[in-house]
């Protein structure tokens, strides 16, 4: 029989090192993505533990509950106040500015890569997005007490740009897999997934807190446990009825912040809590996955990419979906660095190795090492851009003078 009490030691070590490690976000902005994915890496079968893992389905489907939880948690952490404050500006960039960062790493891809035009399409689909995880670690761990609307932007889009995400990739991977269905469907397809997305999310978060308040349970503890089951069937629930998961639970969270429930703090405190536990596994994961050997093939092709996603594909996506907002420049400049990259591209990238396209592993690492990164160029950095670019408020001393 297997002994599996070493990689169970392993594991608990690493969880301890990663939650030590994490003060690093707080002191130099390092985001907790690249901390976590380099522990994994160096716990693979090429670091010094040398723990072998190459399960895709499996570490799509981690990154995917991980996920929920994380953008279930940021709900929760996130007024309805801010929400109204950058509501349209965050659909602007969850939409237009998808597409458009989608569409120029494509033709950077194909004019200057090599790729073909299906495949540079794809890539640019996969890592079109920002990521939540990474944009709630940073912006709340520096505590950068942002002027304006400029964090409730930055943090709506992350949360409700992965339908557009999805919905590109999956229709990049049928058109490279079933080249023979029509364009109709996808159009639909991205209609269920807002639409049905958004419904289930409003739905679903006041059924929380409405069932956490009539419902008096045995003992307290079952009440954060409730609200997880309660998340994980909004997820999956919307799913199955067509619509994107990731935007409900993430409007679930932000509905049940809304409404006073009983032990709200506690079920507040758990879901923070099991957020941080969601991105160490999520992150250990994606780390074991891949091959750091394998990064080298395509680092001259992911720096150059990743500098055109910063300083070309980012700008023009924010600049044309913020046109007709109240940002001012200084403003605009900010968002556009603050869009960072992170699990959901990644995780992305694990639906073309499970679609058994051609050249899927190639696509992953291209990824990955894009999303490595652009994290560690953006993220440390975030504070002092935000002070160069004049956008941060003085914070109001509790001493008169």
């Amino acid at each position: 029989m297997e002994i599996i009490e070493d990689k169970i030691f392993i594991l608990s070590v690493m969880v301890v090192i990663s939650i030590f490690i994490t003060k690093l976000t707080k002191n130099y902005g390092i985001p907790t993505l690249l901390l976590f994915i380099a522990l994994g890496m160096l716990a693979g079968s090429d670091g010094p533990c040398g723990l072998e893992f190459t399960n895709t389905f499996l570490a799509q489907a981690i990154g995917t509950i991980t996920l929920v939880i994380i953008l279930f948690s940021g709900g929760l952490d996130t007024s309805f106040v801010s929400v109204k404050r950058g509501i349209k500006s965050s659909i602007s960039l969850a939409t237009i500015g998808v597409i458009l960062t989608a569409a120029i790493a494509g033709v950077f891809l194909y004019y200057f890569a090599g790729f073909s035009l299906q495949y540079a399409f794809l890539i640019g689909a996969v890592i079109s997005s920002t990521d939540a995880a990474a944009v709630l670690s940073v912006l709340r761990a520096r505590d950068l007490n942002l002027s304006g609307d400029i964090q409730p932007v930055l943090e709506v889009e992350s949360g409700s740009n992965d339908p557009m995400a999805i919905l590109l990739t999956t229709m990049m991977i049928a058109i490279i897999t079933t080249p023979e269905k029509p364009f109709y469907d996808y159009i639909i397809y991205f209609i269920l997934q807002f639409g049905i997305g958004a419904l289930a999310g409003y739905a679903g978060g006041r059924a929380v807190a409405f069932i956490m308040n009539k419902l008096d349970f045995i003992t307290p503890g079952f009440y954060p446990v409730f609200a997880l089951a309660g998340a994980l069937l909004i997820y999956s629930g919307t799913v199955l009825i067509a619509g994107s998961g990731f935007l409900a639970i993430y409007i679930a969270g932000i509905v049940a912040n809304n409404h006073e429930f009983q032990y709200k703090t506690s079920v507040i405190r758990f879901f923070d809590g099991l957020a941080w536990l969601s991105q160490i596994c999520m992150f250990l994961t994606l780390g074991l996955l891949i091959n750091p050997f394998e990064l080298l093939t395509v680092a001259v092709t992911g720096v150059l990419l990743a500098l055109i996603l910063m300083f070309f594909a980012r700008p023009v996506a924010v600049f044309v979906s913020l046109s007709r907002s109240n940002f001012n420049l200084r403003e605009k400049l900010f968002i556009t660095w603050g869009g960072l990259r992170g699990a959901v591209p990644i995780i992305l990238a694990t639906f073309a190795l499970t679609a058994d396209i051609p050249n899927a592993q190639e696509i992953f690492n291209l990824v990955f090492f894009v999303v490595c990164f652009s994290a560690l160029g953006q993220g440390w950095s975030l504070q002092y851009i935000a002070k160069f670019l004049k956008v941060t408020e003085l914070k109001q001393l509790n001493k008169k003078f």
